[in-house]
């Protein structure tokens, strides 16, 4: 009977957070409670139809037509009107939303490719500003939020995910379940499950209820709502088994290896990990590779996942730059190599001789499709005056973030194109749509790409479209030759 009560109170804890409303699969699984409905029927009334007769029948609606009353929560602002940076900051309209629909711009970031570093920094713009919401944001209020929330996460920009949620706070079980996650894989459950055990109802899951009571020091209450969301099937089999060992000593020296769930949640990773069956994070979604950069992590662990996060923008280059001179690389090749590369890279830029170690750097990095990360770490202090080599490497990699080199650079004449006429409404999708464009750019297909920015320029966005035009002409040489 205990573990059926500690059960049911967990379940009516978890009962409000609803299905992820994003694409994001691993973020660690909502409860879900079945299909209630209420009544202002009592005893001597006539019986409701739903309750008439045998069976429970569902209501049905008489039409398809919209009603008349539009309903709207009355505690707080609209999430979707927050972000971290305002309009003007992101060099972006505040109506940028504008005449289109919460649910068409939620897919479109969702799918919106990134690949180019000008047009990921633009997405990032995006997904953190400050804009007017859709005017449907009212009936869907806090979706568009999350949408760009959990394009943020799939992006691996954890950090900046956080700050994003933590502009509108953490009472909404969805809102909290973010950063439940994003807690766990930076190694910070402890503030989480503080805030889980002192807010009612905004337990993500009944297996994070179970973690976080035998986190803060309650085994026994962990262990039976264990037993009793195990007993009425409140859990799978695989958390069950997984919360087991992680409950029970006998389970310390057992070497029974427990086989990872399809979709790794964050919850199940730290889990695994505090069993001691670490699962390594490459074949885990970006945002899991934060992880390996704790200080608790070996030196190549936090290598590889610095590159990994780097290549796709989701670690500052200083952070990068940082871990690589941790300490002297113990072998040779692949991440070794760049190491050792980058760290005499940075010797020579304090001598102010680059001339040999320039194009070793740029030659290592380029084969691994990395030369971008190298540009963005150190165009910037790169001496003006080099060998002849390293003086074309240093006027690429200038270019490339957008900086003045020493020679300007001829945009390829497939990219140039006059700009049509600016869009009166759904400004939105119109960029959206054209940074797909100007990603198509990076498979050959520069038509499409010069569409794409000749639609930012339209929209007057002409140093995102100048940068994106040198990107796409500087690529074959920052990308590894042929063969």
């Amino acid at each position: 009977m205990a573990a059926f009560f500690l059960a049911q109170l967990l379940f009516a804890g978890a009962l409000h957070a609803e299905a992820p409303l994003s694409a994001s699969d691993w973020l660690s699984g909502s409860v879900k409670g079945p299909p209630r409905e209420s009544s202002a029927w009592r005893p001597g009334d006539i019986p409701p139809p739903q309750i008439r007769g045998h069976g429970n029948p569902q209501p049905v609606a008489e039409s398809g037509a919209v009603g008349e009353i539009e309903v709207t929560r009355l505690d707080g602002t609209n999430p979707d009107m927050a972000g971290t940076i305002t309009a003007r900051k992101a060099g972006l309209p505040k109506d940028l939303w504008q005449g289109s629909e919460v649910a068409t711009i939620s897919a479109q970031l969702a799918q919106s490719p990134a690949r180019l570093p000008a047009m990921n920094a633009l997405l990032r713009r995006i997904l953190k500003a400050q804009l007017l919401p859709p005017a449907d944001s009212r009936m869907h209020q806090g979706q568009l939020f999350l949408a760009r929330t959990d394009r943020l996460l799939d992006m691996g920009a954890l950090d900046q995910a956080q700050a994003l949620l933590f502009a509108v706070g953490h009472g909404d079980s969805e809102q909290f379940r973010r950063l439940f996650d994003i807690a766990l894989l930076e190694g910070d459950e402890s503030r989480a499950c503080e805030t889980m055990n002192n807010t009612p109802g905004i337990a993500p899951s009944f297996s994070a209820r179970i973690f976080c009571l035998a986190h803060s020091g309650d085994w026994a209450a962990a262990a039976i709502g264990l037993n009793g969301a195990d007993d009425l099937g409140l859990i799978d089999a695989g958390q069950a088994q997984l919360l087991t060992h992680f409950l029970h000593d006998s389970y310390v020296d057992s070497d029974e290896e427990l086989v990872p769930s399809d979709r790794v949640t964050p919850l199940e990773f730290r889990i695994h990990e505090a069993i001691g069956q670490p699962l390594p994070t490459h074949p885990l979604p970006l945002a899991f590779a934060q992880s390996d950069l704790r200080a608790n992590s070996g030196w190549k662990a936090r290598l590889e996942a610095a590159e990994r996060l780097a290549r796709a923008g989701a670690l500052p280059p200083a952070r990068l730059r940082e871990i690589y001179s941790e300490q002297e690389p113990a072998a040779s090749g692949s991440v070794w190599e760049r190491a050792a590369r980058m760290q005499a890279l940075e010797a020579a830029i304090a001598a102010g001789d680059v001339a040999a170690a320039l194009p070793r750097a740029f030659d290592a990095f380029r084969s691994a499709e990395m030369a971008d990360v190298l540009a963005a770490m150190v165009a910037e202090d790169l001496p003006a005056d080099s060998g002849e080599k390293a003086a074309e490497i240093t006027g690429w990699l200038r270019l490339w973030q957008g900086l003045p080199g020493n020679d300007r650079i001829e945009i390829l004449r497939e990219l140039q194109g006059d700009p049509p006429a600016p869009p009166t409404d759904r400004k939105g999708e119109a960029l959206l749509a054209a940074m797909t464009d100007i990603d198509a750019g990076m498979d050959g297909d520069l038509p499409r790409a010069a569409r794409g920015i000749a639609m930012l320029r339209a929209l007057g966005l002409d140093a995102d479209a100048d940068l994106a035009a040198t990107q796409l002409t500087l690529l074959p040489h920052m990308r590894k030759a042929p063969g």
